[in-house]
């Protein structure tokens, strides 16, 4: 299918959920193998909702953590912040990139931040649009990078 469709697998990243894993062990980490060679990326997606294990980031090939969103809508409570803080330490000392879900407040953003999050979603960020206001606001963008500085100094 990706060769149909002319698709570089190092594009593709493919968003995957604890319960997935354990639905069929051997046949996800089969197709995930395959798939890996041929370039796709994985992320544990939610991950700290399900059963967590660690050994799902040894087993399979997963380059990133996602961190659920009810963890980060709740830092303010010591335990959420202290997993967040455990799950990015050992996400960085496995080599793996950190997402956090569910960012809503600058106040999260640079918690997440100390804490070594690479990344960030969020309705901070932005919230869901029809495809005609991404693309305007794509063309807006580029169109403000390629202007020339229509500021004229003189003397």
């Amino acid at each position: 299918m990706m060769s149909a469709a002319n698709l570089d697998g190092r594009r593709l990243e493919v968003e995957i959920t604890e319960s997935v894993l354990l639905e069929a062990e051997d046949a996800v980490l089969a197709a995930m193998k395959q798939l890996s060679a041929r370039g796709v990326g994985f992320a544990l997606d939610d991950f700290g909702t399900g059963y967590s294990s660690l050994n799902y980031l040894r087993r399979y090939p997963v380059g990133k953590i996602k961190i659920d969103r009810s963890f980060v809508v709740s830092l303010d409570k010591m335990l959420n912040a202290t997993i967040v803080h455990a799950v990015a330490a050992i996400g960085r000392s496995l080599g793996l990139k950190l997402v956090a879900e569910g960012v809503e407040t600058v106040e999260q953003q640079r918690f997440l931040a100390a804490a070594g999050v690479h990344f960030m979603q969020g309705f901070l960020f932005g919230h869901p649009a029809p495809k005609q206001a991404i693309t305007d606001r794509l063309e807006l963008e580029r169109g403000a990078q390629e202007a020339p500085d229509s500021v004229w100094r003189t003397r």
